[in-house]
């Protein structure tokens, strides 16, 4: 299955197309996105904890939730900073943000901010949150390197990421594709480093459960952006595939994350 979003006639133009590609995906997926993503209290809990652990944010701080979708995590970064600013290329998503001063929504989208096409409302940032979002991007050591200028002194940039391998229980082919457009946690490691860094990798992961249906329901959905590859007929091949391989009325995997913490001195 070819990559919905290259272009390898119009290479100059790949990153203008898998920006229209995400922006899409995100628009038609707004009105599910919570029923799809927030797989329970506690698995949000989880993972504001984890990102809240590793940014160590403080009540001054001024944040960018990059990739910010309905504001999931922003609204528990907001608890502990002055200002999230939400940033997403959907504007349905910034539309379902919560009314909060503290939540600031921007459209626009990673590489918006990293190559300054767009004016942020303040000069330095304490901390950038970017959560699932560098798969999105085109060349994600260039668009950290200009995210990483945004930082104040003692800045910190979390980049929270799939490994390069899943145990979710998607088809083969899913799996494949995946496996084929997923950046490497260590790549981007390097690429904070490179850009004056220190940085950490760490893992950590949650143990999930669905009934069969409703998972079923969120491929359907195309909850993840790579099953909007699939055409309708591939995708119901797909989801034969999963319920031969799981007849089972519950599937229970582990949501495992790739932590990339970089720290400006």
């Amino acid at each position: 299955m070819a990559d919905a979003w290259a272009c390898p006639d119009q290479a100059g133009r790949e990153h203008l197309v898998r920006d229209d590609f995400t922006r899409v995906h995100y628009e038609r997926l707004a009105d599910k996105y919570d029923e799809n993503w927030a797989y329970s209290p506690e698995f949000i809990r989880w993972m504001t904890g984890g990102i809240q652990e590793r940014l160590r944010l403080d009540p001054g701080d001024r944040v960018i939730d990059v990739g910010c979708g309905t504001g999931l995590y922003a609204r528990g970064l907001a608890e502990h900073a002055s200002t999230v600013i939400c940033v997403d290329p959907s504007q349905a998503m910034l539309e379902q943000l919560p009314a909060d001063d503290r939540l600031i929504p921007l459209h626009a989208g990673a590489e918006d901010l990293a190559e300054k096409r767009i004016q942020l409302p303040h000069d330095g940032y304490d901390a950038i949150l970017l959560k699932e979002v560098v798969h999105h991007v085109a060349d994600p050591s260039a668009v950290l390197a200009g995210l990483i200028r945004l930082l104040l002194p003692g800045g910190r940039i979390l980049v929270a990421m799939l490994p390069t391998r899943i145990e979710y229980p998607l088809f083969d082919a899913a799996l494949r594709l995946f496996r084929q457009r997923q950046p490497d946690p260590e790549d981007i490691a390097t690429a904070m480093r490179d850009s004056g860094l220190a940085a950490e990798l760490t893992y950590d992961e949650f143990p999930l459960a669905f009934t069969a249906d409703r998972y079923i329901r969120m491929v359907r959905s195309r909850y993840m952006s790579l099953l909007s590859s699939f055409d309708d007929t591939a995708l119901e091949a797909g989801i034969d595939e999963i319920r031969r391989r799981h007849p089972g009325p519950e599937l229970r995997f582990p949501d495992r994350f790739a932590f990339v913490l970089g720290a400006k001195e």
